[in-house]
C-alpha cells in the first residue's frame, strides 16, 4: 500500500481545527457517526483537517477524499469554495459536497454516494 502523503498546512490552523471539532454542526455530527472508526468500507476518515490555508470537514488520507457539508453559510461563499477546492485539487484531493439538509434528512443517500466514490476510486491511489 502506498504511503499517505501529507498536504502542508498553516500551523495556526491546528488550533482552529480543534475548535471546529468541539463545535460541530448537527450535520457534521450525524455524518461523523456513520463514517468514524473505519465504518465505511474500512476507510479511516478524520474531522476538520487542515490543508494549505483551509480546513476540510472530513478527509480520508488513503483515498485523498475530502467531504464537505455545505450549510446556509456556503450560499454566500461559492466563489471562495471553488477557489479553495481548485487549490486542493492541485494536490490530487477529490471532493464530495453534500447539502446540510441532505445529511440531516437523506443520510442513506449521502452514504451511498460516498460508497460509490470509494468503490470507483479505491484502486486508483
Amino acid at each position: 500500500m502506498k504511503r499517505n502523503s501529507i498536504i502542508p498546512y498553516r500551523p495556526d490552523l491546528k488550533l482552529k481545527a480543534r475548535e471546529l471539532r468541539k463545535n460541530s454542526t448537527l450535520s457534521e455530527v450525524l455524518l461523523w457517526q456513520e463514517i468514524k472508526d473505519k465504518k465505511l468500507l474500512g476507510y479511516q476518515f478524520h474531522r476538520q483537517v487542515p490543508m494549505l490555508d483551509y480546513i476540510v470537514d472530513f478527509y480520508c488520507h488513503e483515498l485523498k477524499l475530502a467531504i464537505e457539508v455545505d450549510g446556509d453559510s456556503h450560499e454566500y461563499k461559492v466563489s471562495y469554495d471553488i477557489m479553495r477546492q481548485k487549490e486542493l485539487e492541485a494536490y490530487d484531493v477529490h471532493f464530495l459536497r453534500f447539502d446540510d439538509m441532505d445529511v440531516k434528512k437523506k443520510i442513506m443517500y449521502v452514504l451511498s454516494e460516498i460508497t460509490f466514490f470509494i468503490q470507483d476510486n479505491k484502486n486508483k491511489q
